[in-house]
C-alpha cells in the first residue's frame, strides 16, 4: 500500500492511505452480515475518500463478501457515486422538463463556459464539479441548480458569475487564493 497522503473529505486533516482504509474497515465491520449493507457502506466510503477509488471498491467487495462486479455495478448505476475525485463544491443543474424549457440548458452552458469544464468534470483547483440532475422538485421556480445543499431557483445565465463567486469568496477567505469563478 502506498503512503500517499490524501485530504479527508470529512475534515481538514491529512490522512494516509492506511488511515483511510482503516476507517473504511471499521465501517465494513459494522455493516458486515447486514442485509442491504452495500449502498450504506459505499456512501460512507465516498464520504471518507471524497469519491470511490478502485482500492476502496475492492476493499468493500472483499469485506462484504460480494463480487467486485456487483460493487462496481452498483457504483456505476447510481449517479450519487463517483469513481473520480469531485470538487469541493458539487454543482448540479436541473435539466428536467420544466427547467429545460425555462432555460436550464443556457444556465448549464454559462457554468461550463465560466468554469471551463464539461458535465462530469472538475476544475483543476478541485473547487467545483459539474453534474446534471433531472428534477429538484422546484418546477414552478425553474430553472434550478444546486451547489452542495443550497438550491438556487429562477436562475438566469447572467446570475451564474454572482452565484459562483459566493463559493469562490468563501474559499479565498479560507486559503487566501482567488479562483476562476471570481
Amino acid at each position: 500500500m502506498s503512503e500517499e497522503v490524501k485530504q479527508c473529505s470529512c475534515c481538514e486533516e491529512e490522512a494516509s492511505e492506511e488511515e483511510l482504509l482503516a476507517r473504511l474497515d471499521e465501517v465494513i465491520e459494522e455493516y458486515q452480515g447486514k442485509p442491504g449493507a452495500l449502498i450504506p457502506v459505499l456512501q460512507y466510503a465516498q464520504g471518507i475518500y471524497g469519491y470511490l477509488p478502485e482500492v476502496a471498491l475492492k476493499r468493500v467487495a472483499l469485506g462484504l463478501h460480494k463480487p467486485y462486479s456487483e460493487v462496481a455495478g452498483v457504483v456505476g448505476f447510481y449517479s450519487y457515486f463517483s469513481t473520480v475525485p469531485r470538487g469541493k463544491n458539487l454543482i448540479r443543474v436541473c435539466l428536467g422538463t420544466a427547467c429545460y424549457v425555462r432555460g436550464g440548458k443556457q444556465v448549464l452552458d454559462a457554468i461550463k463556459s465560466r468554469l471551463g469544464i464539461d458535465v462530469g468534470e472538475t476544475t483543476e483547483d478541485r473547487l467545483f464539479s459539474l453534474e446534471i440532475a433531472r428534477c429538484f422538485g422546484a418546477c414552478g421556480l425553474a430553472p434550478a441548480m444546486s451547489i452542495g445543499d443550497e438550491v438556487f431557483k429562477r436562475v438566469r445565465p447572467a446570475r451564474v458569475p454572482e452565484i459562483l463567486s459566493r463559493y469562490n469568496e468563501v474559499d479565498a477567505e479560507k486559503e487566501g487564493v482567488v479562483n476562476v469563478a471570481g
